[in-house]
């Protein structure tokens, strides 16, 4: 059946499968030694046993089943207009990945809860938070965002505490610590300007989803769980020296990228995905390293999708040209 995370998906029912047949033969191993005489009482508790084993089969594997159940639901047309018009990585997508891309989106919003708090979301919010977590792990097809349950949607920038009101409210995203873990918090104005200014580097919340893959390891450190372990010392080198042109004033890259590795790494994945094409031609080399850790190369991907819309598929034989049969005539009067 189709899954988001297909390797991970048949792992889980297999392991669930295995588990239940386990416990079965356990419940049989030890009614049969109360039961061995009675045969009719036997047969009872075995089909007990496996009315059991069977109930706990279904509830470990029930994601799978309503994933499937999703995925076989088509896309609403009105969901799709709000991407086309306000997210710019969809549109660069061949046909194919952005079916994926609806899909995965369709599975982030059944799985993870979007609130607003004292503002009003509708249906565009809640598919530029789901679009800002897919973008980044688009280049994974067995990731999922297990450590999320909910996102906050507030009215504007919030406190560290969590306050709309008072001072010290310069804060526009958050990955919850502490009572607030497994939660993420973003300011609605910011997360409608991310996608509304598209090439001036910064998304909010793809930013915040950034923070969150970098914690998939359980630390903030700026080394990306995704990243191989081969690329660890050169991201490190590579982050250090552009922090330091960063302080010396020499980068465009946001300040905010030099505070810490944590948050270098955000800041130039915002760069990464909002201005692929500037990145490239700046900074190539850290451009190739955030290919590396993403598994996407935008640049490439742009190219593919006006192929796409062209339609140039590949090379074909001139329709004047021999045919390659050895006929000797043209290929259009011929085999064509």
């Amino acid at each position: 059946m189709p899954q988001i995370t297909p390797r991970k998906a048949k792992k889980n029912q297999i392991f669930a499968f295995f588990l239940s047949f386990l416990i079965f033969s356990l419940f049989l191993v030890i009614i049969y030694n109360s039961a061995a005489n009675n045969l009719s009482r036997l047969l009872i508790l075995a089909g007990i046993g496996l009315l059991i084993a069977y109930s706990i089969f279904n509830t470990l594997t029930a994601k799978y089943r309503k994933r499937n159940t999703i995925l076989l639901t088509q896309f609403p047309e009105t969901w799709r207009k709000t991407l086309i018009n306000n997210v710019a990585f969809y549109n660069t997508l061949s046909k194919t990945n952005k079916i994926r891309f609806e899909q995965n989106i369709q599975i982030f919003l059944a799985e993870k809860r979007i609130t607003g708090i004292q503002t009003k979301i509708d249906d565009k919010i809640k598919l530029l938070v789901a679009s800002s977590a897919i973008i980044p792990i688009f280049g994974f097809k067995e990731w999922e965002y297990d450590n999320l349950g909910e996102v906050l949607i507030y009215p504007n920038t919030f406190s560290q505490d969590f306050q709309t009101e008072g001072e010290g409210r310069n804060v526009l995203g958050m990955v919850g610590e502490g009572v607030m873990k497994g939660m993420m918090i973003l300011s609605k104005k910011a997360l409608l300007d991310g996608f509304q200014n598209e090439k001036d580097g910064q998304n909010t919340a793809i930013h915040e989803f950034v923070h969150l893959i970098d914690s998939k390891d359980g630390d903030f450190d700026g080394i990306p769980h995704l990243l191989e372990k081969q690329y660890v010392i050169p991201w490190l080198d590579l982050m250090y020296k552009e922090i330091e042109k960063i302080n010396a004033g020499n980068s465009s890259i946001r300040p905010y990228g030099a505070t810490s590795e944590v948050e270098f790494l955000a800041v130039a994945s915002e760069y990464f995905f909002e201005k692929p094409k500037v990145m490239e031609k700046r900074y190539p080399e850290l451009y190739e390293m955030l290919v590396q850790i993403f598994h996407q190369d935008l640049t490439n991907q742009f190219t593919y999708q006006i192929r796409d819309l062209v339609g140039i598929t590949g090379k074909k034989i001139n329709r004047n040209a021999p045919c390659p049969c050895g006929s000797s005539k043209k290929y259009k009067k011929c085999c064509l």
